[in-house]
């Protein structure tokens, strides 16, 4: 029977525990405080507190409950243990949906018609085929080219930007640096779906967004550390950016005295673009659990070097 200990900065933290004690009959479950939790072989996590993977000295496998693994990896004492994410299908649909529902907004003037709304302003907004909007992917990942299809089968113009070239149907692929301005300037909604790595820490700043065209608009979904907001902000009431659609935010939850909360043409909402199910999260780290045991490879193993 493999032991595991669930711990850390999350509310599916006792849902995971409670869950994985009624099913999984191979598994003797812990959460950091139990007596006995010290044994565990693998850890399930979420933002541990720096050291706190390093008091488990039987430690075999570190695996996150979600698809970011940031939190875990600036973890100055992290032990050289491999470390797993989750990847499941339900979170690449529920991402589509969320991106979609983005683009839509600008693409279909709706964020005109809400701001009419409010003024109590009847004006039917011009309106244009999906064809007529291109939209970049920045990070073409998983979720990114989960994303990606989804626009293209919706009817728009898709491109999209990563480390290394990609090949995917019916999307133009930028890649590396020497790339990313031609990428930029011929998008007309940005979407941020990168890892979050050291390069990429800060990046959605006045330098990379001003070089979209006028009137662009952003949507992030990515990590909150990519975010340099007073920047957007900025750039939003300036009129280069439309607006923004923001999810994740570089502190969370988002401090209610931030100005991005009030600003007209800026969307927040409270890190729900997608989630896997509970059940989806356990299946996972069970099947992870057995491929160890198994000396299998690993499903969904992250490369420290890359971030992700």
């Amino acid at each position: 029977m493999t032991k595991i200990v669930f711990f850390g900065d999350n509310s599916d933290i006792p849902k995971l525990v409670a869950l994985a004690r009624a099913q999984y009959p191979d598994l003797q479950v812990y959460t950091e405080d139990d007596p006995g939790a010290l044994d565990a072989e693998v850890a399930a996590c979420w933002r541990p507190e720096h050291g706190a993977l390093a008091r488990f000295p039987r430690l075999r496998l570190i695996h996150a409950i979600a698809a970011g693994v940031d939190n875990i990896l600036e973890d100055p004492m992290l032990p050289p243990l491999p470390i797993c994410r989750v990847a499941a299908p339900d979170l690449s649909a529920g991402m589509s949906e969320f991106v979609l529902w983005s683009v839509l907004l600008f693409h279909r003037n709706l964020d005109q018609v809400l701001m009419n709304q409010r003024r109590h302003h009847w004006h039917r907004v011009d309106q244009e085929p999906a064809s007529s909007r291109t939209v970049g992917i920045l990070g073409l990942g998983t979720l990114g080219t989960h994303v990606a299809r989804t626009l293209f089968h919706h009817g728009y113009r898709v491109r999209g930007w990563s480390r290394q070239p990609k090949q995917i149907a019916n999307v133009r692929s930028y890649a590396g640096a020497d790339e990313l301005d031609a990428f930029l300037a011929g998008s007309d909604i940005l979407v941020c779906l990168l890892p979050l790595t050291g390069e990429t820490q800060g990046i959605l700043d006045r330098k990379l967004l001003g070089k979209l065209p006028r009137g662009a608009a952003l949507v992030h979904c990515g990590r909150g550390g990519h975010l340099v907001s007073e920047d957007v902000l900025g750039l939003v009431r300036e009129g280069h950016l439309r607006g923004a659609v923001l999810d994740v935010f570089e502190a969370e939850p988002l401090d209610p005295a931030s100005p991005l909360w009030d600003e007209p043409n800026i969307y927040v909402t409270p890190h729900i673009a997608s989630a896997n199910s509970i059940q989806s999260i356990l299946d996972q780290i069970s099947e992870n659990v057995r491929r160890l045991h198994a000396g299998e490879a690993l499903e969904n193993r992250v490369d420290p070097q890359r971030g992700y």
